[in-house]
Order: structure tokens, then sequence, then C-alpha cells
């Protein structure tokens, strides 16, 4: 598979990317991996190694969850991002606070044991006000993203927003929330669009990760100059593998892929810091100059790229099961 692997990366080198998908185009396994790495290039190492290298290949058991890790092994410092989006996640997992004139929309929420510290702590650090949260969205409903949803919905009275199979999957779950769930709130539309002051959210349902995945488009402003985000909802395949599932995962990621696009997405984010670099670019930012580049900024052409990383991985596994 090496040569495959080389091939694909020297196509894209002199055709471009578009190109080396061309020229990857038949259906085997080879070819859907030469072609996720061609897209992967040197932006997207993590979701490749992650989805394409050494997938997760069945959903987590219903089991209570372990003692909480050393703060050392998850926290870092909380910080802006753009004029209007900051960062108050941990070393693994990220929860991004999307401001407005009326309030702030929260996405994501970590694990339960770091939302105290990392988002109520982070966003007072930041000189930003708890008790303005007024949204939560929810992309799925793991424990590192949804523990922290009960938390701001008793203590500050926010409206957390989830795929309706994701509100189920919560009530259902007998183990894995012993401390209480957040009670059932809006349930996620396609296309329906969280508005608050003048930020607004849109909701893509992308199921396949969890059959109730929420990816999201908003607009972000860096020193004033309007960029549009796409966020990625789920990522691995921890979820029953068999063909239907990964053909849930594919059209997800073509329709994402699509809605990203038609927006002019060029900035990629996710909830997970190995997908995006998002802890690393933070880093970065700190010595950041006038007229340097926003790091987050990818251009509309890498933002396509890792959607189709997503989509040839998910095509070879599920190649994998027909042999």
């Amino acid at each position: 598979m090496k040569h495959l692997i080389g091939a694909a990366l020297a196509v894209a080198a002199s055709l471009g990317v578009a190109g080396a998908f061309a020229q990857q185009g038949a259906d085997t396994i080879e070819a859907h991996l030469a072609a996720a790495k061609a897209a992967a290039g040197f932006d997207f190492t993590g979701t490749l190694a992650r989805i394409c290298i050494a997938p997760q290949t069945a959903p987590g058991a219903d089991v209570r969850p372990p003692p909480p890790p050393d703060r050392a092994t998850w926290f870092t410092e909380p910080a802006q991002v753009f004029d209007n989006l900051y960062f108050v996640g941990t070393k693994f997992h990220s929860s991004w606070a999307l401001t407005s004139r009326e309030g702030i929309i929260l996405i994501d929420t970590l694990y339960d044991y770091a939302s105290e510290e990392a988002i109520v702590g982070g966003l007072r650090k930041l000189g930003l006000d708890p008790s303005a949260v007024k949204y939560v969205i929810i992309s799925h409903a793991h424990r590192d993203h949804v523990g922290g949803a009960k938390l701001m919905q008793e203590r500050f009275g926010a409206r957390i927003v989830m795929g309706g199979p994701d509100w189920d999957a919560i009530e259902k779950s007998v183990n894995q929330f012993p401390d209480g769930k957040p009670k059932r709130d809006i349930v996620a539309s396609d296309d329906q669009k969280i508005t608050l002051g003048d930020a607004s959210v849109t909701l893509v349902l992308t199921p396949g990760h969890t059959p109730g995945t929420v990816s999201m488009l908003f607009d972000v402003k860096d020193n004033g100059r309007p960029l549009t985000v796409a966020y990625s909802g789920g990522t691995a395949f921890n979820f029953v593998n068999d063909v239907p599932h990964f053909d849930t995962y594919i059209a997800s990621q073509r329709k994402m892929a699509e809605r990203a696009g038609s927006r002019n997405a060029t900035v990629l984010m996710s909830n997970h810091s190995e997908f995006d670099n998002a802890v690393t670019k933070i880093k970065l930012m700190a010595a950041r100059k006038a007229g340097e580049p926003q790091p987050f900024e990818l251009g509309r052409e890498a933002v396509q790229r890792y959607f189709k990383v997503m989509e040839e991985c998910a095509q070879a596994a599920r190649l994998k099961l027909l042999l």
C-alpha cells in the first residue's frame, strides 16, 4: 500500500487535490486509503490516523464512568480565538463560546469532571459571564461532549439543543450518568438556526458517529473580517460497524461538505483537538503578529478535504466488511 499512498501524494502535488481524487477513483480499499491520505495532506493527520490507520470498530458499553483523571492530564488555559469565539475546552476535548450582543451560544460541554473549571471558570477568566449562556448546542451525546449540559441547564438556565436520537440515548442510559442527566429540551432539526442577537448557528443533521449527530455552520470575525466555520459534529467509527451504518456516515460527510461549500466555509473546527489541532493552533496564536495568517483559517479547499478524508476512510472500512 505504500506505493499507492506515495503515488496519491505525488499526484496531489502535480494536479491538485481534486485531480488526485479523480486518479484514485477505483472502488478498492487501497484506492480509498490513498485518496484519504492525499486529502489529509499535513493538515488532518490526526483524523487520518484515528479513522483510517487505527479505527474504532464498535460502540462503547453503557457502563459507569471511571474516576476522573488527574487535572494535569487535561487542563489547558482558555483563550480567545476570534473576535467573537472563545475556547473553553481541555487538552483533548473542545467547548466553544460564540458571543453576541444578547449573550453566549455554547457548543459542546466536555466531560462532567472538567466542565466546572474549564467552562464556567474559563468563561470567567476570559471576562465572560457564564450566566450569559442562553443556548448550549451538543454535537452528540457521548459523555465527553454532553457532560456539562446538566450543569449549564440547572445552574444558569441555558436551553440545551441536541439531536432527537441522542436525547433518546441519554434517557435510556442506565449507568453513564451517575450524577444525573440534562432534561430533554430543544430537539435539533436540519437547517434549524439557533440565533441569539447577532450570532446564529445553522444546524446540519449528520447521523453516523451517533444517530443524532449534529454538525454546524456559523460565522466568526477575525479583526472584523467575517469568516465561516464548518464544525464537524462526530468523527470516529465507534458505532455498529456494518454496511448500513457506514452508508449513513458516508452520506453525512458528503452532505456536510456540500453545505460547507455552499457557505464558503474556510475554517474547520471539531470537538476534539486531535482532529482540528485546536490546542496547538491556540499556542500559535499567542505569537501571531499583525498581518499574519489566522491559524484556524485553512481555506475553502482544505475544509472540503477534511470531509473527503472522513468519507474515504469510511469507504475503505465499508469495503473491508464485504471481503
